[in-house]
């Protein structure tokens, strides 16, 4: 995108979330690479941060997953880009990414599946040498993705996640969101106590010696831009969940049709996801899985080091 082009993108993201565009941009340029927007299609802008190798051997691509933004990427992506050109956006629903209503984008699995299309093709990303590291919910889209285009990676991450219709799997609160009538109080219980989810939700699971902080510069970002433009990202999250069990059903349907190289991050203590929902996936897929001991719901903010060590294996 040229320097018009995100300058432009960016101040109407501002104007439509009431942003001052000095702090959208304010950050556009750090050590850590470059924050701008890029436009999807005209109902689509995403925030992304782009960090580039003197001599890039390949790319990596990383989603987060729920109430994270970009920012948790950051740290991570400075080490990695000694010798890869770092990508990662907001989804729609979170960080500074548009948000428009429901009627006009669904944010489904399989929505944001074609988001994750439209982004690596727009990015000019080469894919045939291009890792993706996906949790929580960013991995279902992307293994829905590759069932239609098995090349979109060399090697595709994915971890912490509910790949199939395993409600004994899945935290209390994350069965309620599956469907009615439990759906609609939990959003709004999850919206009523936003705070509580934003301060602790990496917590738990884990005992008082395992337990850790956010960095400072990730925890401001979640919670400034927990709600814009009428929607919070829990509300984005409830819509996901009111089409996650029929997307889960497409990706266990066509599981014969899975050709990418697919790996497993999993956290021992995943309170949210259990690691039997993990050991399933690999089972029905021959992939590998790596379950982390002592580790919770976000190995790449417990534990990065594996992180990058494992973005570098998937090149070798």
């Amino acid at each position: 995108m040229s320097e018009n082009k995100t300058a432009n993108s960016a101040a109407s993201v501002a104007a439509a979330s009431s942003i001052p565009l000095g702090e959208v941009l304010a950050s556009a340029e750090t050590r850590h690479g470059a924050v701008d927007f890029i436009e999807i299609d005209e109902m689509l802008t995403l925030r992304r941060m782009i960090v580039r190798a003197p001599a890039p051997k390949g790319t990596v691509l990383f989603l987060h997953g729920f109430p994270e933004t970009l920012t948790v990427w950051k740290h991570i992506a400075s080490t990695l880009a000694r010798d890869y050109d770092v990508h990662a956006f907001d989804w729609p629903g979170y960080g500074r990414s548009s948000r428009p209503i429901l009627q006009r984008f669904s944010y489904a699995p399989q929505a944001y599946a074609a988001v994750l299309k439209a982004y690596i093709e727009r990015a000019g990303i080469d894919r045939s040498n291009l890792v993706i590291y996906a949790t929580d919910i960013a991995a279902l889209p992307v293994l829905l993705l590759a069932l239609d285009e098995p090349a979109i990676a060399r090697r595709i991450i994915v971890g912490d996640f509910a790949p199939f219709d395993r409600p004994q799997y899945m935290w209390e609160s994350l069965q309620n969101l599956k469907a009615e009538p439990t759906a609609s109080p939990t959003r709004a219980y999850m919206n009523k106590t936003s705070d509580e989810i934003l301060q602790n939700v990496h917590r738990r699971g884990l005992s008082p010696a395992e337990q850790f902080d956010l960095p400072t510069d990730v925890q401001r970002d979640m919670v400034r831009s927990w709600s814009l433009d009428g929607m919070t990202s829990a509300d984005a999250f409830a819509h996901y969940y009111a089409s996650f069990t029929r997307d889960q059903n497409v990706l266990e349907a066509n599981l014969e049709r899975l050709k990418t190289p697919v790996k497993q991050i999993w956290g021992e203590k995943d309170v949210y996801i259990r690691k039997e929902m993990g050991i399933e996936l690999a089972a029905k897929i021959g992939a590998k899985i790596d379950i982390l001991p002592g580790i919770g719901h976000f190995p790449h903010l417990q534990y990065p080091e594996h992180t990058v060590e494992e973005i570098r294996a998937s090149f070798r």
